[in-house]
Order: C-alpha cells, then sequence, then structure tokens
C-alpha cells in the first residue's frame, strides 16, 4: 500500500512538472499561422470575385425596376433615382442601393437603353474595374 502511495505521488509529480516548451509553442503558433495565411490567400481573391458579381446581381435588378418603373408611369424618356423608385415601390426600401465599395449605383436612361453602373473596387470613375450592366455600356458623365 505505501508502494502504491509513494508510485501515484511520483507519477503525479511527472505529470505536473511535464508541460510544454517554449519551442513546442513556437511551432504550434506558426503552424497556425502558416493555415491562416494559406487561407487568406485563396479566400480574398475569392472574396474579390464575389463582390464583383454581387454588384452585377445588384445592377440587373436595379436595371430591371426601372424598366418597370418607366412601364409604369409611361415615362420612357426619363430617368428615375433610385430614391423615386422607392418611394413608387418599384424597389423595396430594405435593398441595398450601394455596391459593396459603399458606393451608389449610377443610372443613366439615353434613347431606349437603360445602363446601371458602379465605379468598381477603386471607387473611380472611368477606369478598367468599372461595373456596367448591360455590359460593355459607356457611361457618359
Amino acid at each position: 500500500m505505501k508502494d502504491q502511495l509513494v508510485n501515484s505521488k511520483k507519477t503525479m509529480g511527472r505529470a505536473v512538472a511535464r508541460g510544454m516548451t517554449l519551442i513546442e509553442i513556437m511551432i504550434v503558433v506558426a503552424i497556425i499561422a502558416m493555415v491562416a495565411g494559406g487561407v487568406a490567400v485563396v479566400a480574398i481573391p475569392k472574396m474579390k470575385e464575389a463582390q464583383i458579381k454581387t454588384t452585377q446581381t445588384a445592377a440587373r435588378v436595379i436595371r430591371n425596376a426601372v424598366s418597370q418603373w418607366q412601364l409604369a408611369e409611361n415615362e420612357f424618356g426619363t430617368c428615375p433615382t433610385v430614391s423615386q423608385m422607392i418611394d413608387d415601390k418599384v424597389l423595396d426600401s430594405g435593398q441595398n442601393t450601394d455596391d459593396p465599395w459603399g458606393e451608389p449605383f449610377v443610372i443613366t436612361c439615353e434613347d431606349d437603353e437603360v445602363v446601371v453602373s458602379s465605379s468598381g473596387p477603386d471607387k473611380k470613375k472611368g477606369t478598367k474595374d468599372d461595373i456596367s450592366i448591360p455590359q460593355g455600356a459607356q457611361v457618359e458623365d
């Protein structure tokens, strides 16, 4: 019985004395940092791609709403604002009318063509990253 008690104290003492060294902790932190870096390398381009697709979809929704507004109001020559379409209940008031970068969409109506555009990730008009629906349409200032 006495031998068992001594053995269990020795085992318990070793378990308490045993811990993680600084090197082991640094290795674990380095592994976690490498995994996080790998995720960031993959996730950031996918996030940018998703923002562009979201912008294109939102611009299509607004463009369709402009067409509906023009049909309902019988004003094919005029171009509504987003607030007019919300007031006339063509657009849902809870819908986000800004692009993912926080800039408002620009609606232009020329002839029979409605163009909805965003200045894109750089927030500057007239650059190559601008997004417009229909694609390839040029927005006049």
